[in-house]
């Protein structure tokens, strides 16, 4: 379970980290040099109110020069004589619109405005980011999906060993005329409460783990979305208690429709 809640946890963060970089995605629009501060501002109000935006920035040419200068490590206009940037804004947007259709349709919608210049963001690099990151959700999937089905596989055989070295008193409980739900239902309860133990030390487990890391590369984040920890705690119970309830329910079944003499095989 501590590792069904461990790739849960991977799962969670690698969502949340691909949502950090693809909030670092910018578009910016230059503005042409003969656009006028009324229209400028009315489309810095239009930006911050559309729907992909997560946030604007107006970068004017003469912050532009200076970044560019610093970059630089010398004042590229001494020798220029003028500054042949452009005033413009930066978009960063919401992650679910970064992707490589969506912002081609952004940047469409921005060049047919009168006062835009140019358009421009990195198309190759959202195309590899997007690739990878669903390359990399796919992986950690797959790896939940199998470390998942070890941990059922692990305490569905922990179970049948313990119910397999009772099966004789299974079947005498049977012989003097208990029905089958009488004699299952200690050996669920049983169960349920063992897998409600191991679900809540494999969540202590976790949470000290997580503590742990987050104290030792605190860039990581970890401890940031506490409902979403609530709900794979929840999720790590829930599991449990089902697994053990499953489990129990057909191996006491098994055992139980069983000819006395098939017991000793």
């Amino acid at each position: 379970m501590f590792l069904v809640g461990l790739f849960g946890l991977i799962v969670i963060k690698t969502n949340s980290i691909s949502k950090h970089f693809k909030q670092q995605v910018a578009i910016t629009v230059f503005l042409k040099d003969n656009a006028k501060n009324k229209d400028v501002e009315i489309l810095k109000a239009e930006l911050k109110k559309a729907a992909y935006t997560n946030s604007v920035k107006f970068i004017s040419k003469k912050e532009a020069a200076e970044s560019y200068s610093k970059d630089l490590g010398e004042n590229f206009l001494e020798f220029l004589g003028e500054n042949p940037l452009k005033n413009a804004i930066d978009i960063t947007l919401k992650s679910e619109f970064v992707t490589p259709e969506k912002m081609v349709e952004i940047e469409n919608n921005l060049a047919i405005r009168s006062i835009v210049d140019e358009v421009v963001f990195d198309k190759p690099l959202i195309e590899l980011l997007t690739k990878n990151i669903n390359r990399m959700s796919f992986w950690m999937l797959l790896f939940s999906a199998v470390f998942t089905i070890i941990a059922v596989v692990l305490i569905n055989s922990s179970i049948r060993l313990s119910v397999y070295s009772k099966r004789f008193t299974l079947k005498t409980m049977q012989m003097v005329g208990a029905t089958k739900r009488f004699i299952r239902k200690p050996f669920i309860l049983q169960s349920i409460k063992l897998g409600l133990l191991g679900s809540l030390v494999a969540i202590i487990a976790l949470v000290a783990f997580i503590l742990y890391l987050n104290n030792t590369i605190p860039e990581l984040n970890l401890v940031t979305d506490y409902k979403l920890f609530a709900i794979l705690g929840v999720a790590i119970i829930g599991l449990g208690l089902l697994i053990t309830w499953i489990s129990t329910y057909f191996a006491t079944q098994r055992f139980l429709n069983l000819r006395t003499d098939e017991l000793y095989y």
